[in-house]
C-alpha cells in the first residue's frame, strides 16, 4: 500500500484529503504544521507527499528546499492559492514533481498522483537492484535513486534523476526542451523553457569531466546525451 503524507494547515482541506485518500486505498500520514511535516518527512518512509506552501512555522519552500538538501527524493505536489507564475516556477526549481492551485477536484489531485507513481516505477523498474550505471563522473542507480563519484555520495534531486534517465533511454538522440516537459514534468501548466535549461545546468556541472561534455546542446533542437 502506497504510503502518502499530507502537509496542509486548513483543517477542513486536511481531513477532506485523507478521508478521500485512505478510501482510494492509500496509507496516510498528516502535519498542519511546517515544522511537524518536515520532520514528518525527513524520518518517515513515504511514496508521495502532498505539501501546501503557505504553512505556519515553516513554509512549503522552506520544507522542500531542506529535505532537497537533504537527499530526500520522496515525489512531491505542491497545494497552493497561489496563482502566480513565479511562485509556481520557484517550487517546481527547488524540486517539486508538479503542483495543484486550490480548489482543485478531486479527480484532477488523483489523477496527479497515479501520474507521479508511474513515472516513479518507471524509472525503478528500468535498472535492477544493485546495477549501476556509469554516465560522466557518476555511477547511477536508477531504481535506488542513488549516485555515486569514485564511491561518495553525489545528491541528485528526483528530477534531476528523471531528467537523466529519459535522456539515457534515449542515449545519442536529440531530446527536445519539449519532449522533457511533457515527458517529465507532465504538467497541464509547463514550466518555462528557462527552468529545463537549469536543470540540464545543474546536471552537466555533475556528471560532465574536464574533457567531455556529456548532456550535449543541439542548438535550436535540444539536448543529447553522450555516455
Amino acid at each position: 500500500m502506497a504510503r502518502i503524507l499530507i502537509i496542509e494547515d486548513e483543517p477542513a482541506m486536511l481531513s477532506g484529503l485523507r478521508d478521500n485518500l485512505e478510501f482510494e486505498d492509500y496509507e496516510v500520514e498528516t502535519a498542519s504544521k511546517g515544522d511537524d511535516g518536515c520532520r514528518k518527512l525527513e524520518t518517515g518512509r513515504f511514496d508521495l507527499v502532498l505539501l501546501d506552501v503557505m504553512l505556519p512555522v515553516m513554509s512549503g519552500f522552506d520544507i522542500l528546499k531542506k529535505c532537497r538538501a537533504q537527499g530526500i527524493k520522496t515525489p512531491v505536489i505542491l497545494l497552493t492559492a497561489k496563482g502566480q507564475e513565479l511562485d509556481k516556477v520557484r517550487g517546481l526549481e527547488l524540486g517539486a514533481d508538479d503542483y495543484i492551485t486550490k480548489p482543485f477536484s478531486l479527480r484532477e489531485l488523483l489523477a496527479r498522483i497515479k501520474a507521479i507513481m508511474r513515472r516513479t516505477a518507471a524509472v525503478a523498474e528500468t535498472v535492477s537492484h544493485g546495477d549501476m550505471i556509469e554516465i560522466g563522473r557518476l555511477n547511477i542507480n536508477f531504481k535506488t535513486f542513488e549516485a555515486f563519484e569514485n564511491q561518495t555520495p553525489v545528491k541528485l534531486s528526483h528530477k534531476e534523476f528523471e531528467i537523466l534517465h529519459y535522456l539515457y533511454e534515449r542515449n545519442g538522440q536529440i531530446v527536445t526542451r519539449d519532449d522533457l516537459l511533457d515527458k517529465v514534468w507532465g504538467l497541464d501548466y509547463q514550466p518555462s523553457p528557462r527552468t529545463v535549461d537549469n536543470f540540464i545546468l545543474r546536471l552537466r556541472q555533475k556528471i560532465d569531466t574536464d574533457t567531455t561534455n556529456h548532456i550535449v546542446t543541439v542548438h535550436g533542437m535540444g539536448y543529447r546525451l553522450i555516455r
